[in-house]
């Protein structure tokens, strides 16, 4: 039986160990994929440090990795409309029949390996000029940003956001708000390094969010109106309290980062005066990444800066090393069998 190389978590002891396992073999209506590039995310960090834990996982052992790209292998039986050969990336996860969704490399196998298999519906073809090491970042670190800020946010031309976080999420939202017509964009980061990257990426105007001429910067910006649109990847509770206080009528906070903790409104008389909102955010729809290989694929989106570095698999435990203290300040760290 062929073996592949694999990163697998030990959810017993939380331990990242890289292991010989067998070649997986698709089953009906799979796709076996020779991974090309696999990102390093947060998630994965947070799955191995036990501050997240899979939900439907059969088991207590997964290969970790929910993006990936590479290229068709083997078809599995039913399979239509693939050949060997082609450039995919796969989906980050899937929804069963009941609408329960089931994430890749949290609650079935993922790519942090030589080769994996996943449903013919997950499967997403790219074009031969966008590289593995982007493409596969785009379900996830660039989907998620995208649909918060295009459905969750429903950002419009002209409309003043901000982003607290340029991290791997919000770095890829400074990116997208510019790219959908949103004016003027405001990042927010308590890191020069972040601010910096955030300025590279098309920001208008950087800040410290312990500035105390904050308020006033953002009235300047917007002619006096505020925030049309803040959006929170931090995850912390006073990013949330000071967006508040910088949104405009109408003006929606959307909360992409997940703090565990109670999101407060200090007074409901403005709050519903000004007809403000606060809307939760989550991940990404299967539409969103393939907009996103579309605008890619013609041009309009350039994914070279995401790619902090790229790491060999066996190498798994020193990205996740990276990933978690920030050395470096990365995007995003990619794994390469």
């Amino acid at each position: 039986m062929a073996e592949m190389l694999a990163g697998r978590l030990h959810l017993t002891d939380r331990a990242l160990r890289m292991e010989t396992v067998p070649v997986p073999e698709p089953a009906h209506g799979q796709v076996r994929i020779r991974v090309a590039a696999a990102g390093v995310c947060l998630s994965d960090v947070h799955l191995i440090d036990g501050t997240l834990s899979p939900l439907y996982l059969p088991g207590d052992v997964v290969t970790l990795g929910h993006e990936v790209a590479g290229t068709v292998d083997t078809l599995g039986e039913g399979v239509t409309g693939w050949q060997p050969g082609q450039r995919v990336l796969l989906q980050a996860g899937e929804r069963d029949q009941r609408g329960t969704v089931f994430t890749r490399g949290v609650d079935y196998d993922g790519g942090w390996a030589e080769y994996a298999v996943a449903s013919a519906e997950t499967l997403v073809p790219i074009p031969d000029d966008l590289p593995f090491e982007q493409a596969c970042i785009i379900p996830d670190a660039v989907s998620t940003p995208w649909a918060a800020v295009t459905d969750t946010g429903r950002t419009r031309p002209g409309e003043a956001v901000a982003v607290w976080g340029v991290g791997g999420l919000g770095a890829h939202a400074v990116q997208l708000l510019r790219l959908v017509g949103a004016a003027p964009v405001i990042a927010l980061d308590p890191l020069d390094a972040a601010r910096d990257r955030a300025l590279a990426l098309g920001a208008d105007a950087v800040f410290d969010p312990a500035d105390a001429a904050l308020r006033d910067a953002v009235l300047g910006l917007t002619g006096g109106r505020g925030l049309d649109v803040a959006f929170d990847f931090a995850g912390v509770t006073p990013v949330r309290e000071q967006a508040l206080t910088l949104l405009g009528r109408r003006g929606r906070l959307v909360l992409a980062g997940i703090a565990n903790k109670p999101v407060t409104i200090a007074s409901d008389s403005p709050f519903n005066y000004l007809q403000q909102a606060v809307l939760g955010h989550y991940g990404s729809e299967a539409e969103h990444v393939v907009q996103l290989v579309s605008l890619a694929g013609q041009g309009r989106l350039d994914l070279r800066a995401s790619v902090s570095d790229v790491l060999p698999l066996a190498d798994a435990p020193e990205a996740v090393r990276r990933a978690q203290s920030k050395e470096g300040d990365p995007i995003r760290l990619i794994l390469r069998p």
